[in-house]
């Protein structure tokens, strides 16, 4: 039995993805899959750090990781291309901070602190993935648009309506984006795991057996200190 394992909207919180791939291995010392749906930075202190693990990639034999892009990456690169109006105000300057800017300085001054090898392999990631059973995306995946055709905006932007039990076809769809402190959000069609992580503390993991169809057969819940407390301890 394999199994693949989502991690879902880091923003920032590199100690929550270090502590996390560390549960995830000891639950299978057979290796797996590690899926990251996307939305590594802004927000949370330490964007670059978690660009620069998953960059790295899985550091055990036996491990496979795919990451896939969310609409932070993509405000990241419009930023970078000197397109801050939606970048600063959406958790960009602690970013910029995460790579050496002074906090309060000159944002256009600190992009260059930004390697362009961040920027490429942001620019590289697929948006969807899919196996045997599922669909991982960052945000959704249009029904009855073949994934050839699919808008990428709308996979990585888009919403699905509250309480939706959409799937694809036969393939559950696993994504984050949409944030629910008290998620993951498990339906019929597809699960949410964004919980806010961020500034909760709480991530939780979500555990797909590869020859099981549907939801996860279980959770890894993650647990570090509330984004206040760290910031009032810096």
């Amino acid at each position: 039995m394999t199994k693949t394992y989502i991690i879902a909207d880091l923003h920032g919180r590199h100690d929550l993805l270090i502590k996390a791939i560390e549960r995830i291995e000891q639950s299978s010392h057979s290796g797996g899959t590690i899926v990251f749906t996307g939305d590594y930075v802004d927000r949370g202190p330490a964007s670059r750090q978690v660009i620069e693990t998953l960059m790295a990639g899985p550091q055990t034999p036996g491990w496979e990781w795919v990451c896939l892009r969310g609409n932070h990456e993509e405000i990241m690169q419009a930023g970078c291309l000197g397109v801050l109006r939606w970048w600063l105000p959406n958790g960009g300057g602690a970013t910029l901070v995460s790579y050496g800017a002074k906090a309060g300085g000159n944002a256009m001054d600190a992009l260059t602190l930004v390697p362009d090898e961040h920027l490429a392999w942001m620019a590289s990631l697929p948006v969807i993935y899919t196996d045997k059973h599922r669909l991982f995306v960052h945000a959704g995946v249009q029904s009855g648009v073949p994934l050839a055709d699919q808008d990428e905006q709308k996979n990585t932007w888009m919403l699905y309506p509250d309480g939706s039990e959409d799937g694809y076809g036969d393939l559950h769809v696993v994504h984050g984006h949409h944030q629910h402190e008290e998620g993951p959000l498990l339906f019929a069609g597809r699960s949410n795991f964004d919980t806010l992580a961020w500034l909760t503390g709480r991530l939780v993991v979500g555990v797909f057996d590869d020859d099981v169809a549907g939801g996860p057969v279980s959770t890894i819940e993650i647990k570090g200190p509330h984004f206040e407390d760290m910031r009032r301890a810096a």
